[in-house]
C-alpha cells in the first residue's frame, strides 16, 4: 500500500465498516516500522487491502477489506494468506485479531483458515457490539 492506493484504500473502507479508519490512520501505518499494509490489484484497480503488524512472535490483522463487488472471490482469502508468509518471514508464531461478533461471513473463513476464538470483548465497537478476538498458530498450515 502507498499513499496513491488512499483514495481506492477509503472508498472500500467506508464502503465496508460503520465506523472506518481515516486516511491518515493508513498513512501512519504505511510509515510505521513493524507495519506491512498491502493491496490486492486486479485489472490496476485496488479490490482489496489488509494492514499486519508484526512484532517479535506475535503478528495481528489490524484491518482487513475487499470491495463489495469483488467479495466472494477468493480476495480476503489470498490477503490473509499472504499476511501468514510474511508474519512468518518476520519470525511471528502467532496471528490474532479481532472481529465483530455480527461479521459471520469474516468468522466463517478465519474458521476455515485455522483461527480459534479465544475471548471477547463485550460491547467493543461503538459502545454496543461486541468483538470477538481470535488466534492462529503460524507454526501449522495453511
Amino acid at each position: 500500500m502507498t499513499d496513491d492506493d488512499l483514495d481506492a484504500v477509503m472508498a472500500i473502507e467506508t464502503a465496508s465498516y460503520s465506523t472506518p479508519w481515516k486516511q491518515d490512520h493508513f498513512r501512519n501505518e504505511i510509515a510505521a516500522r513493524f507495519s506491512w499494509p498491502y493491496v490486492a490489484v486486479e485489472e490496476g484497480r485496488v479490490v482489496g487491502y489488509v494492514c499486519l503488524m508484526s512484532l517479535f512472535e506475535e503478528a495481528q490483522i489490524l484491518n482487513v477489506a475487499v470491495s463489495s463487488n469483488h467479495r466472494g472471490r477468493g480476495i480476503a482469502r489470498m490477503l490473509l494468506m499472504e499476511s501468514f508468509r510474511l508474519a512468518r518471514e518476520r519470525g511471528a508464531e502467532i496471528m490474532v485479531l479481532e472481529v465483530r461478533a455480527s461479521n459471520d461471513a469474516a468468522i466463517s473463513l478465519y474458521h476455515q483458515l485455522g483461527f480459534r476464538r479465544v475471548g471477547v470483548r463485550i460491547k467493543y465497537y461503538e459502545s454496543s457490539e461486541d468483538a470477538i478476538l481470535m488466534e492462529k498458530s503460524l507454526k501449522e498450515n495453511p
